[in-house]
């Protein structure tokens, strides 16, 4: 039952999947917290692997950058596979002091200018919701492990460069609540609305356009640790 992007057959992924915008993540994840792991695609590099978490079967797997590439597997995963969840662990860039780099956020909602639902779907709507079920078990996880969580909207972009040199963040940031910014979280959870399924975003402050911090990309594909333990320790709360 391979689809045009994912390679996997029917019963292959778990009913929870995390999704890590970098392949490479989801392979060190796999190697470093999973039992019983193989590798189940590889389409185009975007590496997915099932095995088990304290005995409970999950699935990782890559997600690429931006609402289209997440758009299309996480559609895929829902509807061709039978993923009940899905989970986003990836990086995003800091518009607060509040939130410093190594923090971990959880989304509250997912705020975008992107026109990506409404050619989806027709629907007009500029801020998501993700799961409420799906929150809790990330925040029990986290007190459980005894790691801060800091809570808010994130903005989802469809755009990494901008020529615009004015300070368009402050205004995400004051006027619309938002903490921080990644590229896929608006879209992973407009497919959740959709299919009926449900979606979260658990992301590491990689970067910050309040400081000079930033992290490295081997620190992103490796270091993120804290992050991984929560998302995969979701899986044990409920």
């Amino acid at each position: 039952m391979a689809t045009p992007h994912i390679s996997a057959q029917a019963g292959d992924f778990a009913k929870t999947v995390f999704m890590p915008g970098d392949p490479l993540r989801a392979k060190f994840i796999a190697e470093n917290f999973l039992d019983d792991v193989r590798l189940v695609t590889q389409v185009r590099g975007m590496l997915g692997y099932t095995g088990t978490y304290h005995g409970v079967p999950v699935s990782v797997m890559g997600s690429g950058m931006g609402m289209p590439s997440i758009g299309i597997y996480s559609y895929e995963l829902f509807t061709q596979y039978g993923v009940e969840n899905i989970i986003r662990i990836g990086s995003a860039g800091s518009y607060t002091e509040r939130a410093k780099i190594f923090d971990l956020v959880l989304a509250t909602a997912a705020y975008s200018e992107s026109s990506f639902a409404k050619t989806q779907s027709g629907w007009e709507g500029d801020t998501i919701l993700p799961s409420d079920a799906l929150n809790d078990r990330l925040r029990a996880s986290a007190k459980r492990l005894q790691k801060p969580l800091l809570e808010g909207v994130i903005h989802s972009s469809d755009v990494f460069y901008r020529e615009d040199k004015t300070p368009y963040w402050k205004a995400l940031r004051d006027e619309k609540g938002c903490l921080a910014v990644e590229m896929e979280s608006f879209a992973l959870f407009h497919n959740a609305k959709v299919t009926g399924k449900q979606a979260a975003c658990l992301v590491t402050i990689s970067d910050s356009f309040v400081s000079e911090e930033v992290t490295t990309a081997e620190q992103r594909q490796n270091s993120f640790t804290d992050m991984m333990e929560v998302a995969l320790g979701s899986v044990l709360e409920g």
